[in-house]
């Protein structure tokens, strides 16, 4: 059955959208779609065309419950952007577009190398559309399904950023409230970076029992989210222990038939344990998944910075051999390497070659001269002195001891 709001197909007999939450009647139409702004459907763009003007549109990355998301160059600062296209029956709310505009004004102000920056709330003709940085990369849900569970050293490096997107954002008193593995994007250095940051809050409708959407994702509510009681940072620590134990065992801790019956769960039923589903995570990081999950907000952690406190402990107890490393550091380390090695092998011989010199020219004034033999341009000389003196018995006997001294053939 097809979503008639953002075009997800689900499975026959689902009562509502696995993607949006929005009811799924038989027949495409909603009890929210009482005009005909509520049916028009989200426009399309095509790839090449140009929108509102300054936005050259490259390719379609995704569809949501928001409406559209296109990868397009901005032709006014030559930079790729990522642009949301809300879709009408959002766009025509003005309370819901108000909304927006204040939410964004925070979320603009989150400066953090682990959050996808906010640009701008723009409108063309009847279509009101966001413009955000351009992440290439993956984001981790497709990362999870494509991986499986994830070893305890990636889940602890990307959760470590994930914490510090989100202290930045709780330290402007800045609350996500829909924090999900759809929302966090994995760039092509392996790094996480926070998506739609304030978006849940201004699409709030009548909560979770009214005919209106959901205020999140109902698989990573929180028990306060789904009561439609005020939410604070608290809520993004539950939906960030949610996400920690999917990243670890693979699976969901809830699971339903509906969102409805699911978001109902996170009230009221128990999490299984994350080590009885993956005996290899370990029992400080174990403790703190249930801590985070804990029903009654008062129990959990009460800031991210205790958890990455906590995250830092952990890691330091990981075997170095499943030490995350990031692929820039890599390839920069082993240049390093090599530049080093040569320098080691040349330095020494250079340093060799100038003592030598050295000792050279200091000692040569210092070195003795050893004058030829008296004899030896004169060897006829010395055996006539010798054969008159001594006689031809002892000839012989000197001939030898003069050949060996004089090195001549006599």
């Amino acid at each position: 059955m097809k979503c008639t709001q953002c075009g997800i197909e689900n499975p026959d007999g689902t009562q509502f959208c696995s993607e949006c939450a929005a009811p799924l009647i038989p027949g495409g139409r909603g009890p929210n779609e009482s005009t005909e702004t509520f049916q028009t459907p989200v426009p399309q763009l095509s790839m090449g065309s140009t929108f509102a003007g300054r936005y050259k549109i490259i390719e379609e990355l995704e569809r949501g419950g928001m409406g559209r998301i296109y990868k397009a160059l901005d032709t006014e600062v030559n930079e790729k952007v990522a642009l949301k296209l809300i879709k009408p029956e959002i766009s025509a709310d003005p309370k819901a577009i108000e909304r927006f505009r204040n939410e964004l004004k925070y979320a603009r102000k989150i400066s953090h190398r682990n959050v996808c920056r906010m640009f701008d709330l723009g409108r063309e003709g009847g279509n009101f559309y966001i413009t955000m940085e351009y992440i290439a990369g993956e984001d981790l849900k497709s990362f999870i399904k494509r991986s499986g569970r994830l070893t305890v050293a990636k889940a602890v490096a990307l959760t470590k950023q994930v914490c510090g997107g989100l202290a930045e954002a709780h330290r402007l008193d800045v609350v996500h409230r829909d924090l999900k593995p759809k929302n966090i994007m994995i760039d092509t250095d392996g790094n996480a970076r926070i998506l739609d940051f304030g978006i849940a809050r201004s699409l709030q409708t009548e909560g979770i029992t009214g005919e209106g959407v959901m205020i999140g994702t109902p698989e990573y509510m929180s028990p306060e989210q789904v009561e439609t009681k005020d939410v604070d940072s608290r809520s993004d620590i539950y939906s960030l222990g949610i996400i920690l134990f999917e990243m670890l065992t693979g699976r969901l801790p809830f699971t339903g038939e509906t969102p409805l019956s699911v978001a109902m769960k996170h009230k009221a039923s128990k999490p299984p344990d994350p080590q009885s589903l993956n005996p290899q995570i370990p029992v400080e990081l174990n403790r703190m998944i249930l801590k985070c999950l804990e029903k009654d907000r008062d129990n959990r952690y009460q800031s991210v910075e205790k958890i990455l406190n906590d995250l830092g402990e952990i890691e330091s107890e990981i075997p170095t051999t499943e030490t995350i490393v990031p692929k820039r550091r890599t390839r920069i380390t082993d240049e390093i390497t090599v530049t080093i090695g040569v320098k080691k092998f040349l330095i020494p011989v250079f340093a060799a070659v100038a003592i030598g010199i050295l000792l050279f020219v200091i000692l040569r004034p210092f070195q003795k001269k050893i004058p030829p033999p008296v004899f030896s341009d004169k060897p006829s000389l010395a055996v006539m002195y010798f054969k008159n003196n001594t006689g031809d018995e002892n000839f012989n006997h000197w001939r030898s001891a003069l050949s060996d001294l004089l090195i001549t053939d006599l």
